[in-house]
């Protein structure tokens, strides 16, 4: 039996009483290879600088809107949309309107200083 197979560890998270990281983001769920977090209510403004993570991400917009802007172009993320950003893929995110998103990122964001402003 490997250590995968052994692990059957249930993990729950309540979003109501996660940690909150720098930039606004809830810690949810979180495993060896993947891990949650969640953007509430995140209000308009500028967008940061662009930075290139060293995990992949995943999303899906709750509620809200914003503009992906992504090695170059310019994707418009609304309610219901989903999407990726690669592993080391230079980005920022500018919100348009209220924003709830939810992301998964592999490997989880929070290890090792991965989420650092």
């Amino acid at each position: 039996m490997t250590a995968n197979e052994s692990d059957k560890t249930v993990k729950k998270v309540s979003s109501k009483t996660s940690p909150v990281g720098e930039m606004g983001q809830k810690y949810l769920a979180d495993g060896k290879s993947v891990s949650m977090r969640m953007w509430e209510a995140a209000e308009p403004g500028e967008p940061k600088p662009e930075k290139s993570r060293d995990y992949e991400t995943v999303g899906y917009v709750v509620s809200g809107s914003a503009k992906l802007h992504l090695e170059g172009q310019v994707i418009l993320l609304e309610a219901g949309d989903s999407w990726l950003v690669p592993k080391g893929a230079s980005h920022t995110y500018e919100i348009l309107e209220e924003f709830t998103a939810v992301e998964a990122t592999s490997p989880p964001a929070e290890v090792h200083g991965r989420d650092d402003g």
